[in-house]
């Protein structure tokens, strides 16, 4: 997501940079290639004008054009109206109340609410050790409440039984009885949608919430309708009052124009973005980890986040003792490879790190993308333990054979081959400097405060 935005800002702001003064007319038009991007992103029109207003206001004062570097200046107020404009204040989900807590799912038909549900109900039985049941009110879409029955085996969460005729808020009811006998702590209620917004499915969404009293009401809108979404939420908000907003498939929006209006149009803040189909592929949003992504300066405090979630603790532990003897085979390379997938991906790493706007496009136009990652593990699987773990014997014919398991050529096996012959022997460089100087190299390696805390041991 802001792909095209983040392109276009970071070109705008090169070039105040560049510059050792500024003046008015360079800020203002400055702003006009600002205003210009953030409509193509399909940002609404107040949005735009009340975001460039402020960022003018603040950018043309004398304490900018006269400082000594008015270019990062400028960058800096347009960072901060960004993380006004997304909602500076980070809000999770309140759970406080007498349990069970209901929290209320409603959108529209296609937006993703059913498979939005499952993930939240895993993240609160993973990260927050809580006690969820599940329980489907769609009983217009065909096989709505046996989708959302799967996803619970799946995401292994409990779902309420199925009651075939038993309408929506017959349904909140018993969910909200079963949970307080079963000492659940949240109940999630999947609400049905409609293709549109219409009298019965607002009378339908406000006949639950009175009876289920939840203490959140999300609206999951798909991201890549752009303004549909922001029109939609407005709608909701109005008739039956949101609490919080989720974003569907800005994996799929390159603009990202609905998740810069969304709050400032509805006034509720997004809570959640879901970034991928799997079920752990959920985020919390912080508006200023966006605003930096936004402006290029990447979102390292959600890629330790990231790395944290998914790594290995016992394999870390083993990875680091064999780089600092130096050693490093092709079964801990495809460690690392599988390690990068779980965490997003190529796209996911580098939209998280700072400055790398210009590489993501050297990285594409060399084919360096995910597919490669699905490569690599391919052509490692195809080899012996022995080829693994010792690549020198891997000759011609031992190649062919390799690349032919692998559905690759031989070109993609040397190419493999040679990456991990350079990453060795930057292992063998560093280990040869001990256990301090390993572990500044390390350091110097990864973006700032990536190093775990208390380092490794």
């Amino acid at each position: 997501m802001f792909d095209s935005l983040t392109s276009r800002l970071g070109s705008v702001f090169e070039g105040l940079k560049r510059r050792g003064a500024l003046k008015e007319a360079d800020v203002k038009e400055a702003m006009r290639e600002v205003r210009l991007a953030l409509l193509e992103a399909d940002v609404a029109l107040p949005v735009v004008k009340s975001f460039i207003k402020t960022v003018t206001d603040k950018a043309v004062g004398a304490e900018v054009l006269k400082s000594v570097t008015p270019g990062q200046q400028v960058v800096k107020i347009v960072n901060d109206a960004l993380v006004e404009m997304l909602g500076s204040e980070n809000t999770g989900l309140n759970l406080l109340g007498e349990p069970p807590v209901a929290i209320m799912m409603v959108g529209l038909q296609g937006s993703g609410k059913t498979t939005s549900t499952a993930k939240i109900a895993k993240r609160l039985t993973e990260k927050e050790r809580k006690k969820v049941m599940m329980a489907s009110l769609d009983v217009a879409r065909p096989a709505a409440q046996e989708q959302l029955a799967v996803l619970g085996e799946q995401v292994e969460v409990k779902t309420l039984p199925i009651v075939p005729g038993q309408q929506p808020v017959d349904i909140a009811k018993r969910a909200m009885q079963a949970a307080r006998l079963g000492g659940f702590d949240v109940v999630m209620l999947d609400t049905a949608g409609r293709l549109h917004i219409d009298d019965s499915l607002m009378d339908e969404v406000a006949a639950v919430k009175a009876a289920a009293g939840p203490s959140e009401t999300i609206l999951v809108a798909d991201a890549m309708t752009g303004q549909d979404a922001v029109t939609v939420a407005d709608s909701f908000h109005k008739r039956i009052g949101l609490s919080g907003i989720m974003l569907t498939r800005i994996d799929g929006d390159a603009r990202g124009g609905a998740a810069l209006s969304m709050r400032q149009v509805t006034d509720c803040p997004i809570k959640f973005l879901g970034t991928g189909e799997k079920m752990d592929e959920l985020e919390e949003f912080h508006a200023d980890r966006i605003a930096g992504r936004i402006l290029g300066m990447g979102d390292v405090v959600s890629l330790v986040e990231k790395a944290a979630e998914t790594i290995e603790q016992e394999e870390a532990e083993a990875l680091a003792k064999k780089m600092q003897k130096g050693e490093f085979d092709l079964d801990d390379m495809a460690k690392q490879l599988k390690q990068m997938r779980k965490m997003g991906g190529m796209e996911g790493l580098m939209g998280m790190l700072p400055g790398v706007g210009k590489m993501k496009q050297q990285m594409a136009g060399a084919n360096i993308d995910d597919k490669m990652i699905l490569r690599q593990e391919a052509i490692i699987s195809s080899m012996t333990k022995k080829e693994r773990q010792n690549p020198k014997v891997i000759h011609a014919s031992r190649k062919k054979r390799i690349a032919a398991g692998s559905g690759t050529s031989v070109q993609d096996v040397n190419k493999l081959l040679k990456q991990h012959l350079m990453m060795s022997k930057m292992m063998k460089k560093v280990s040869k400097l001990g256990k301090k100087g390993f572990m500044r190299s390390l350091g110097n390696m990864m973006p700032p405060n990536m190093m775990p805390p208390g380092g490794m041991r």
